[in-house]
């Protein structure tokens, strides 16, 4: 993974490889990319420890330094400046926004910014927008650094249970030979074609996620408001042909009014307005994800920015002329081990 010069190098892991610009160098199986991490909030720390525990070589870095060294107990090195990972095969990052891809990659002490030494493959994992996706490739491509946009689906609790899903764009070779590291992130990778279109990909899917999850707080609080529990809606609907992975894993918080947050209001009207925006781009008239967005803005008005965004069904409520309170019954996401 490597980028070198036509012709024979010295690899990093000490191999002696033949590699031309259209061929990406293949490790023997006795061979680890050294990998680097750069963002161990909630998602990325698990993830870089599914491949501490799969026994890669894995250093990362973190804007709050303190957020990462519990990892360095289970190996990990960790680096003061993005640009300590630079001499890494394969370097991952995953934080919030496009502003802090670009802050960590091209900023000063940033990943492609050393003089000395450039990744071999930078693997994003953030939700972005195309537009800087792409300026964060062409970057990479000035250093010689492969680039592959490899935006996930899930949350600590996904990644826990080994579910996660992640979808890539890139060149293929390059996707071909990263796949097996990608793979140890969850159960699902998907190649979904060329340049930035794992953004599209992504933002579509937080889209419906927004949409979705506002169409159950309104079935749940039309059923409670007629008189039945959110519970017993929810059972109901999960053992039909409509429920699902995700129906099952959001209802304990939708009867029990837990919002300990995996993913935040504020978060998802950023990708609402990534999504809208795509849609704009490309003339798609998106009337049901335009009125979710708005009512998304509410709630982040009303306060709603530190609880997890099932907090909707609270704002659905207040609408409502209703106050919910928590059910306090067991009820199974079918995430936990005994599910």
């Amino acid at each position: 993974m490597c980028r070198g010069p036509i012709g024979e190098q010295e690899g990093r892991t000490g191999r002696t490889v033949f590699q031309d610009r259209g061929t990406e160098m293949m490790y023997a199986a006795q061979d680890r990319p050294r990998i680097g991490w750069i963002g161990t909030g909630r998602m990325g720390f698990q993830l870089a420890a599914r491949l501490l525990d799969a026994g890669h070589d894995v250093a990362v870095w973190n804007r709050t330094r303190a957020k990462a060294e519990p990892l360095a107990e289970r190996g990990a090195a960790i680096v003061d400046v993005p640009a300590g990972l630079a001499d890494r095969d394969v370097v991952f990052t995953m934080v919030s926004a496009s502003a802090d891809l670009e802050a960590v990659t091209t900023g000063p002490g940033g990943l492609l910014t050393s003089p000395d030494a450039a990744p071999g493959v930078l693997v994003d994992s953030s939700t972005v927008s195309a537009q800087m996706s792409a300026l964060i490739r062409r970057a990479a491509a000035r250093r010689g650094t492969d680039f592959l946009a490899a935006p996930v689906s899930g949350n600590p609790q996904v990644i826990a249970a080994g579910r996660l899903t992640v979808a890539v764009s890139g060149p293929r070779a390059v996707f071909d030979e990263a796949e097996p590291l990608l793979a140890l992130l969850g159960r699902g990778v998907t190649y979904v074609g060329e340049d930035e279109v794992a953004r599209l990909v992504k933002i579509a899917h937080n889209v419906f996620l927004g949409v979705l999850t506002q169409s159950l707080a309104e079935i749940t609080v039309l059923a409670e408001k007629g008189g039945v529990s959110r519970a017993a809606l929810l059972e109901f609907l999960n053992g039909s042909v409509l429920g699902s992975v995700y129906t099952r894993y959001k209802s304990p918080a939708l009867v029990n009014l837990d919002f300990t947050p995996t993913f935040t209001m504020p978060l998802l009207r950023k990708d609402f307005d990534l999504g809208l925006s795509a849609a704009r781009e490309l003339e798609v008239p998106m009337p049901l994800a335009a009125a979710t967005a708005q009512l998304v803005a509410g709630a982040i008005g009303a306060g709603h920015v530190e609880e997890d965004f099932a907090a909707l069904i609270l704002e659905q409520a207040r609408n409502s002329g209703m106050t919910l309170e928590a059910e306090n019954v067991p009820v199974d996401d079918g995430l936990s081990p005994h599910a």
